[in-house]
C-alpha cells in the first residue's frame, strides 16, 4: 500500500523485459511506485504529461523519440513546469548523454547499476538532488570532459565567487549539500543559497548541469582522483 511519501515513477524503455525488470526492482522499495510504462518516446511524453509522475526513468535509445528528445519535451528550457527525468545510459556507447543533460535531465544512471543505485537515482531526482553516486557521476562526467570542448554558460554572465567555485567543484565530485556544508564549514542553508546563485549565474536548472559545466570548463579535472 502506498503512502503520501510514495514516489511515482514512469518507466520508458522499448524492451518489455527491461521494463519488467526495472518495475520489479523499484516496486520492491517501500517508497517507490511505478504508475505507468511506455514502449517508445512518443508514448513516454504523452503519458508523462497526462499523469505527471514524480520521476520519469527514460531509456536513451527508443523508437519515434529518443531519450534526449523526450527529456527536452518534458524538462527542456522552454517547458514551463518541467518534470524530473532520469536518463538511462550504457555509458560506453551513449556519448550523446551530453544532449540529455543540456536538455534538462535531472540525472542519469547506468543500466547495470543495480537495485540500490536505481532506487537512489529515483529518490535523488525526486528530492531535486541530481547527482546520484560519485562513482557513476564521475565516470560519466569525465567522459563528457574528454569528448566535448569548453562551453560558455548561458546565464547572467557574472563570474562565480571563490566560494561558489568551491561549491561547484564539490558538486562536480558528487558531494551532497550536507557533505559540502561539512567540507566548507558553512551551514546547509548557505550551501543551498550558493547552489541557487550558481544556477542563476550559469543559466542551468540542476546539479547535473552544474557538474557538466564544471567538467567541460575544466573547473575540475581527474588529476589525483
Amino acid at each position: 500500500m502506498t503512502t503520501r511519501s510514495t514516489i511515482s515513477v514512469l518507466l520508458a524503455d522499448d524492451q518489455a523485459m527491461i521494463r519488467s525488470g526495472l518495475r520489479l526492482l523499484l516496486e520492491d522499495e517501500p517508497d517507490i511506485t511505478v504508475v505507468a510504462e511506455a514502449a517508445d518516446g512518443v508514448e513516454a511524453v504523452s503519458t508523462a504529461r497526462r499523469l505527471r509522475p514524480d520521476v520519469c526513468l527514460v531509456d536513451i535509445r527508443m523508437p519515434r523519440l529518443d531519450g534526449i528528445e523526450v527529456t527536452r519535451a518534458l524538462a527542456g528550457p522552454g517547458v514551463p513546469d518541467p518534470l524530473r527525468v532520469v536518463v538511462v545510459t550504457t555509458f560506453d556507447t551513449d556519448e550523446y548523454i551530453h544532449g540529455a543533460l543540456r536538455g534538462g535531465a535531472a540525472g542519469f544512471i547506468l543500466k547495470d547499476a543495480g537495485a540500490n543505485l536505481l532506487a537512489e537515482a529515483v529518490r535523488a531526482a525526486n528530492a531535486g538532488d541530481a547527482l546520484v553516486s560519485p562513482s557513476v557521476t564521475l565516470r560519466l562526467l569525465r567522459h563528457l570532459a574528454d569528448v566535448h570542448t569548453t562551453s560558455t554558460a548561458g546565464g547572467s554572465g557574472r563570474p562565480l565567487s571563490d566560494r561558489e567555485t568551491e561549491v561547484v567543484r564539490a558538486i562536480a565530485k558528487g558531494r551532497t549539500n550536507q557533505e559540502i556544508a561539512a567540507e566548507l564549514f558553512i551551514s546547509l542553508s548557505t550551501v543551498k543559497t550558493h547552489v541557487s546563485g550558481i544556477q542563476t549565474k550559469l543559466g542551468v536548472r540542476n546539479r547535473v548541469q552544474i557538474a557538466a559545466w564544471a567538467w567541460e570548463n575544466r573547473v575540475v579535472t581527474g588529476a589525483g582522483w
